[in-house]
């Protein structure tokens, strides 16, 4: 059930940011990137919590669609920074409204109670799976 429902959720995401140019790829990169970080490809792995390649793919994308910019570690001569352009800022913000409605629309039918219920709980599954998976 719940990967039915991250699929669905993932289909209209994607159907929605579509028309922004951008994809539910991005989020994970924006959302790390949102708060004005700079951050490595690395750090980006972790968090995204997808494989080296596929980040490596997304950022190059991304940096192509101006969305991110590359710049040298200071601490490190050979890692790069990532952080959002000003034209990836815009479309962040672009994306957290949709985001936050489709969020709103998916949880219409539950009560408040349900909501607070139901995000707890998978907080508390997805921390299970994340001991799992490490």
């Amino acid at each position: 059930m719940t990967n039915w429902v991250a699929r669905l959720f993932a289909k209209v995401v994607d159907r929605q940011l579509k028309p922004h140019g951008l994809s539910s790829a991005h989020l994970p990169v924006m959302n790390a990137l949102g708060d004005g970080s700079a951050l490595s490809q690395k750090a980006l792995v972790e968090i995204a919590a997808v494989e080296q390649p596929t980040m490596a793919a997304t950022l190059a994308r991304m940096e192509r669609d101006n969305l991110v910019i590359r710049a040298p570690d200071p601490n490190d001569k050979r890692s790069s920074l990532f952080s959002l352009t000003e034209h990836g800022l815009e479309k962040f913000q672009n994306a957290q409204r949709v985001f936050l409605d489709i969020n709103a629309q998916a949880l219409i039918g539950l009560t408040e109670t349900e909501k607070k219920q139901y995000l707890e709980m998978l907080l508390r599954v997805g921390k299970s799976l994340e001991k799992l998976a490490d």
